[in-house]
């Protein structure tokens, strides 16, 4: 999966990450076409398991690539950079 890719969302992605933007952390990303549903599913549990990030937003391609916008609580504790999934 790739964090590089964070191009411009989706207009009604813009709308859900900024009515949100007050207590939420987004991370975009981009899942190439080589990554099964399957596959993509165990990666996303994974990290909503152990760091806190849950599936917002899923736009499939027709190259097969899909967009993932994920969300979590912004944690009073940690500074206001997200780490990264690790996906």
């Amino acid at each position: 999966m790739s964090t590089g890719s964070r191009g411009r969302l989706p207009a009604t992605w813009d709308q859900a990450v900024s009515e949100g933007s007050g207590e939420y952390e987004w991370i975009p990303l981009r899942l190439p076409p080589d990554v099964t549903r399957v596959n993509a599913s165990i990666r996303l549990s994974i990290e909503a398991e152990y760091r806190g990030w849950e599936l917002t937003r899923v736009r499939l391609y027709t190259d097969g690539s899909r967009r993932v916008l994920l969300r979590r609580r912004k944690r009073a504790d940690t500074p206001h950079t997200p780490d990264q999934p690790a996906l």
